[in-house]
């Protein structure tokens, strides 16, 4: 577990630098600092986060793929389920606990502002629900400490003490924090609580089928705090237009050169059913005006023979460099609004209402036009769209989500909608998980052993323990 003793090696340094403080100033070379600026690790872990969840590099992150956004042309293995061959849950894990929660940790170790420690403690938490939604159980409460067999930590139980801590951290952002090292809000207290109610509203709805009662105390408290109210709330990092500092799909999409991937026909055929206007700013024309044909989910696609997602021609959206990295916006948080009104939560307003701002929301972020006439399709509209409230959410949160393959995918997880294809070369079932990197495997056995057999096998059908429908 090579990755993992790099993780602990760094603990280990920056305790061992820490432990004679009067030696220590004796013997410092100025010029050579020997313990980071907090602000450097905190907005070093902030690129990483979003670096990770926005990149589209199969050695890191599938999920669109998962999600059915996209399939593959040349090399299909991932669009057909094979995680292991690249090793991809490794990288997951390691990239979020090293270069994520770990540099955390450092910062808030250096930190002394209860706002900038607020300012971690939110993005750790995001992060740490990101990972349980990933796996199930993980090592959590051993993880970043100095133990090299951590122990993993129930899923469940990590939920309710995120939640806790998380109603810990709320009240604390106010003040000053972290500032000029904020890509993300820039120091803006009002801004982070809105953040942070959107992400507990986040943890409360995953929640709704598993305990529906605590889903709804946390959801109703999270509203009433206020969430996001319009685009202008997302939590965006804005990247740069020169390297190293782009939009990781830009490295992925333009600077490699590469056609590897095109829109699947699970997304094109759903937004073609409904005339989505959406999909002019999704896909390119290249196939005609207003004619789009999705690759198919797994198989073997000739890159000029399907549509085109929109920039590959036409240099713009997707391939723009400096296009925002998102990790929670409106439409999302419009999306849990509409199912706690379905469930007559008090969060303001109707399913109905909160569906259309979904919908809106995204609209608006695309720069699609035409939604009037979109919302009044009766296949759209929420009182005759088809299905019950788990086909109408889930359909359109998933359209809303493009781009965002783990939210995507997520969604299909939670509202079992929209119906995925399976992948034409293997026919494997969709995942409901990532597996254990092999690394757990081999060297830290007993531990996967046992969290294996408690969430039910390490397999990728194992389900997260929110997922019980």
């Amino acid at each position: 577990m090579k990755k993992t003793f790099i993780t602990i090696l760094s603990v280990v340094t920056l305790f061992a630098c820490q432990s004679d403080e009067q030696y220590e100033d004796l013997n410092r070379d100025p010029k050579n600092p020997t313990q980071v600026d907090a602000d450097f690790l905190y907005n070093s872990a902030t690129k990483s986060l979003f670096n990770q969840m926005t990149s589209t590099n199969v050695n890191n992150n599938v999920f669109r793929l998962l999600g059915q956004y996209w399939t593959e042309t040349t090399y299909t293995d991932e669009s057909n389920y094979d995680l292991v061959g690249r090793n991809i849950p490794e990288s997951h894990w390691s990239e979020m606990y090293r270069d994520v929660l770990l540099d955390l940790q450092t910062a808030r170790a250096q930190s002394t502002s209860p706002a900038s420690i607020a300012q971690i403690d939110v993005l750790a938490i995001y992060t740490w629900q990101q990972m349980v939604d990933t796996f199930g159980d993980i090592p959590y409460t051993d993880a970043l400490g100095l133990s090299t067999l951590p122990k993993y930590d129930d899923a469940e139980t990590i939920y309710l003490d995120l939640l806790d801590r998380l109603n810990a951290a709320i009240p604390n952002l106010v003040g000053t924090g972290f500032t000029s090292a904020d890509k993300i809000y820039g120091g803006d207290m009002v801004a982070w609580n809105k953040f942070a109610n959107s992400l507990k509203l986040k943890l409360g709805i995953r929640l709704s089928d598993f305990n529906t009662a605590l889903s709804q105390s946390t959801v109703e408290s999270a509203y009433a705090a206020g969430v996001f109210t319009s685009n202008a709330d997302n939590a965006l990092l804005t990247y740069e237009s020169a390297t190293p500092n782009t939009n990781p799909l830009w490295v992925d999409l333009v600077q490699s050169g590469r056609t590897d991937f095109v829109p699947a026909n699970t997304l094109v055929d759903v937004m073609n059913t409904l005339e989505d206007p959406r999909r002019m700013t999704y896909f390119d024309e290249n196939m005609g005006a207003g004619t789009y044909i999705g690759g198919i989910y797994g198989d073997n696609n000739t890159f000029g023979n399907y549509t085109h997602i929109v920039g590959y021609d036409d240099g713009t959206s997707l391939h723009d460099p400096t296009l925002p990295g998102v990790l929670l916006d409106f439409s999302e948080v419009s999306f849990y609004l509409a199912e706690a009104g379905h469930r007559a939560w008090n969060v303001g307003g109707t399913a109905d209402q909160h569906y259309t701002n979904g919908i809106t929301a995204s609209f608006d972020y695309w720069g699609a036009a035409d939604l009037a006439t979109y919302l009044a399709d009766p296949a759209v509209a929420y009182a005759t769209a088809a299905g019950d409230w788990r086909q109408k959410i889930g359909t359109q949160f998933w359209l809303a989500m493009y781009n965002r393959g783990f939210e995507g995918w997520t969604v299909w997880r939670k509202y079992d909608n929209p119906t995925f294809n399976l992948p034409v070369v293997t026919s494997n079932p969709v995942p409901t998980r990532y597996t254990y990197p092999v690394n757990e495997q081999n060297l830290n056995e007993t531990n996967w052993s046992a969290a294996s057999a408690a969430i039910g096998g390490d397999s990728q059908t194992t389900k997260i323990f929110w997922d019980v429908n």
